[in-house]
């Protein structure tokens, strides 16, 4: 399978909107907005035990699920470790999230990647650097999360998985709701 054709079928919800599969992650969507009566979970972090759970899909089928209900949605790739939102939306990444932390000079505008899909924004991981936990725990991440939480209705942060490194968890005081995926 062509690495065009296996980031179609990760973006099913755009793809293939009524199948059965997009309708579990619509499902997904109702579940989060149910669980959230008190408060809304506008950030949301997704993460997996171990590499290869599909974390990545979630996030990108969460987004879209987001974007296609009318939600200024924004999808962070914090994974610096293995980054896939790139490949998987078909974005030339070279500048992204590291390059905003480690203060680059480079405008943040520049970074985000409006796609095909009407209100959602990518921001990619940029690019790669030796010290991705410090820079996720960082006092100028929050200060984004924070940035981003006023500029979009929806903010998914696609992160390493948790037995791999602490990156998601140093992230968790930051957002107001945590995903973990399973494989089954």
């Amino acid at each position: 399978m062509s690495k065009q054709q296996t980031a179609k079928r990760k973006l099913i919800t755009a793809t293939n909107p009524s199948s059965p599969i997009a309708e579990q992650f619509k499902t997904l969507r109702a579940g989060i907005h149910f669980s959230s009566v008190d408060r809304e979970y506008r950030s949301i972090l997704v993460t997996s035990p171990e590499p290869e759970s599909g974390k990545s899909t979630v996030s990108a089928n969460l987004a879209i699920c987001y974007a296609k209900q009318g939600n200024k949605t924004l999808l962070i790739d914090a994974d610096m470790r293995k980054p896939t939102s790139h490949r998987t939306f078909g974005i030339h990444y070279n500048i992204g999230l590291s390059d905003v932390l480690t203060n680059t000079g480079a405008d943040l505008q520049d970074m985000l990647h409006q796609t095909e899909i009407d209100n959602l924004t990518i921001l990619t991981s940029g690019t790669m650097v030796p010290n991705p936990n410090e820079l996720l725990a960082s006092k100028k991440m929050e200060q984004l999360i924070k940035r981003f939480t006023e500029e979009y209705d929806q903010i998914i942060i696609d992160t390493p998985p948790i037995l791999a490194s602490s990156d998601a968890l140093v992230l968790t005081p930051y957002v107001e709701g945590a995903i973990v995926v399973l494989r089954s």
